[in-house]
């Protein structure tokens, strides 16, 4: 199979070029069970983030935490597949930039729009994270704004190689067609990523299945069109960029006011 180009039949969301990664390989490059492995990795970066420690955190064990979370699931895919790991990244064009801008712009429209519709209807709880910048200054917010976006990259890793562990799964364990294959990866995957964030927004299940998943579901659009973990990493930290400068510049300004 030449892999850089689609089969002839193709969902409209993704654009020619090349076809998503370790699906369709033969023989695989990535057998079922280094796939178990690579989705342990990403779930031990993930609990990473939280795991009690036996001091107080501070901004080193905090951007340790944000290594481990890309380090280990990045590593295990790199032991999973190795010489092939990097078919996640692509290289970045000026193309690619734009197309950042235009799905984060998407992004945020979209998760306003459905965040208020809940919050006419319900309630939406806050992250605290976010608030807790409000009254960080100087280098300590420069670094919060960094280790947000190494972060953000750790998030595209936890949920973009479940995306192609289930898409390998689906296509070529349990006979699914390409395409029904793709966008059963890409609902699922949105689903695993709203479920990891109940405990931030104080197990609010609409506001993480319904908000938070639709969110999901336009960033990992920017991958599915792109097959560029890049890009798609790149519309989550404008995206949380935004939003987070929102909290820290505005909001003090609407009060002062």
């Amino acid at each position: 199979m030449d892999h850089s180009t689609f089969a002839s039949e193709r969902l409209v969301l993704e654009r020619k070029g090349p076809d998503f990664p370790f699906y369709s390989d033969t023989p695989p490059s990535v057998s079922g069970t280094a796939w178990l492995w690579v989705l342990a990795a990403a779930a031990s970066g993930f609990a990473a983030l939280g795991i009690p420690l036996p001091f107080e955190d501070n901004i080193v064990t905090g951007w340790l935490r944000a290594v481990a979370f890309v380090a280990l699931p990045l590593a295990a895919l790199a032991i999973a597949a190795p010489g092939r790991w990097r078919a996640i990244f692509r290289r970045v064009g000026i193309r690619d930039v734009l197309l950042m801008f235009g799905f984060a712009i998407l992004n945020i429209i979209v998760t306003l729009s459905v965040g208020a519709l809940l919050q006419t209807f319900g309630t939406v709880s806050t992250n605290s994270a976010v608030a807790d910048a409000a009254d960080l200054e100087g280098a300590r917010l420069a670094s919060f704004f960094a280790k947000v976006g190494l972060q953000l990259l750790g998030e595209e890793l936890i949920t973009i190689l479940p995306f192609l562990a289930i898409l390998a799964y689906l296509h070529n364990k349990a006979g699914m067609g390409r395409n029904a294959a793709v966008l059963a990866a890409w609902l699922l995957s949105a689903v695993i990523f709203g479920m990891l964030h109940l405990p931030t927004y104080d197990w609010n299940f609409v506001q993480c299945f319904v908000v938070i998943g639709c969110a999901r579901l336009i960033l990992t659009w920017a991958y599915v069109w792109t097959k560029n973990i890049w890009v798609s990493t790149g519309v989550h930290v404008i995206n949380d960029w935004a939003l987070i400068g929102s909290t820290v510049f505005l909001a003090p300004l609407a009060t002062a006011a």
